[in-house]
């Protein structure tokens, strides 16, 4: 495997270098910043995947590769001839005036940093901070950036002290698989109750076809008035690169009289499973076919993976629901940027609020 590495030249110093300015240099030498795009071989970042805490399904090569639709870059840090550390970069525009953005179907990104071998809380912190700057300052010059990070990313200091801002979010979580009864012990009476109705009214089909999957979401929107947010196109190539990767499954509910109740698009690596779809039929919201088909797929994924992400929601009543599973609090980050100037940025509101309007129009149409 071959992999080039652009490096950055360091300035001369035509004054006497400070001690902080000789270490910065001499820490600097010990690094090697890199850029890898697609058509480069990923095999050892997806390596480094597997090895970050922070490394999740959304960071794999070939993730990357179906949901960016305008491009992406890897910048990746090297030390001793290993990634220590790495950002995936969505891009949406030219990278010299870039605009960073979360691709759609794509729950985290972020960086990602090697465990660390430092033996004290102190060295530990330091090698961090260090490594988070190198990142950072290998970034292009960005118009917008927007990104949601791992959530076990807790340090985001380094990118306050560059002008970024951040926001709190919360997923839910079940940790562990590895005692099923203990999990389903866990869930809520209700959502108990749930199940056993839904046992009742509706059997299970797997691996329903990309098509009709999208269909069946178009119109369980629809009957709600809410436009799909994402294209065919893309859910075909997720639904077919999960599958090619043992990484993707869903499952519908359907009762005698071939009515489909609920729908759900699971994925999922080593690490994690990820609740990435639901899709529910508003005239059988009540049947629990929904909260079946979450038991079914968990009970799956746990030959796989060690938790359950149901990707979380700040939205009241998801999260109410979400909850009830037994599933646990867990904050992330979401950080952002935005150095366009402030006619750039009443343009974009405004075609923002455009966008919306229009989308009221179309519901109020059906």
């Amino acid at each position: 495997m071959i992999v080039l590495y652009l490096m950055r030249k360091s300035k001369k110093v035509t004054s006497p270098a400070s001690a902080k300015d000789m270490l910065s240099k001499e820490t600097t030498r010990t690094f090697e910043k890199g850029i890898l795009r697609p058509g480069d071989s990923f095999e050892e970042w997806d390596s480094f995947v597997d090895e970050s805490p922070q490394g999740c399904i959304f960071c794999r090569s070939w993730w990357l590769k179906a949901v960016c639709q305008h491009g992406f870059e890897i910048l990746a840090l090297r030390k001793g001839g290993r990634i220590v550390a790495g950002i995936p970069l969505p891009l949406k525009g030219k990278r010299k005036h870039a605009i960073i953005g979360m691709p759609k179907l794509t729950q985290t990104l972020g960086m990602l940093l090697a465990p660390s071998t430092k033996g004290n809380y102190e060295a530990r912190l330091s090698n961090e901070m260090n490594l988070i700057e190198k990142i950072i300052d290998t970034m292009p010059k960005l118009n917008h950036f927007a990104m949601n990070f791992h959530y076990n990313f807790r340090n985001w200091l380094p990118f306050y002290w560059e002008g970024f801002e951040q926001t709190t979010r919360y997923t839910y979580i079940i940790e562990s698989l590895k005692d099923l009864d203990k999990v389903f012990s866990d869930f809520n009476r209700s959502k108990i109750k749930n199940i056993k109705k839904a046992e009742k009214m509706v059997s299970l089909v797997e691996d329903i076809n990309a098509r009709d999957f999208y269909n069946n979401h178009v119109m369980s929107l629809g009957k709600q008035g809410e436009v799909m947010a994402y294209s065919y196109e893309l859910y075909k190539k997720l639904f077919q690169v999960t599958y090619e990767n043992h990484a993707g499954k869903t499952w519908f509910a359907i009762d005698s009289d071939k009515h489909i109740h609920a729908a759900i698009f699971v994925v999922w690596d080593n690490k994690s499973a990820y609740y990435l779809i639901s899709s529910i039929d508003p005239d059988y919201r009540n049947s629990g076919a929904a909260t079946l088909l979450l038991k079914t797929a968990i009970t799956y994924v746990s030959k796989y993976t060690e938790r359950f992400d149901f990707e979380g929601s700040m939205i009241r009543g998801v999260e109410n629901s979400f909850r009830k599973f037994g599933a646990i609090q867990t904050p992330y980050f979401s950080i952002s940027k935005d150095d366009r100037s402030l006619l750039r940025k009443l343009l974009m509101a405004g075609r923002s609020r455009l966008g919306a309007g229009t989308r009221r129009m179309k519901r109020l149409r059906h």
